[in-house]
């Protein structure tokens, strides 16, 4: 059961700091989310929003970051 004690913990306090950097980013000026190729459609009732290029260069931004991390744990 302390295992999965420490995960709970672990599991909470990574969506801590994400949303913790998701404040500051929201607050500075950077275009995620409104980049080329971010798709929105404005129907009459409806609003599709897809943001591809935001998606492709968070999976990057992540992958560098983990790739980081993994090569600093051997």
């Amino acid at each position: 059961m302390t295992d999965l004690g420490r995960l709970l913990l672990f599991v909470g306090g990574t969506i801590v700091i994400f949303g913790l950097v998701l404040t500051l980013f929201g607050r500075t000026n950077l275009p995620l989310g409104r980049l080329p190729g971010d798709f929105v459609y404005r129907g009459k009732n409806t609003v599709f929003y897809f943001p591809l290029t935001t998606s492709i260069l968070l999976s990057l931004v992540l992958s560098i970051v983990l790739h980081v991390i993994g090569r600093l744990k051997k």
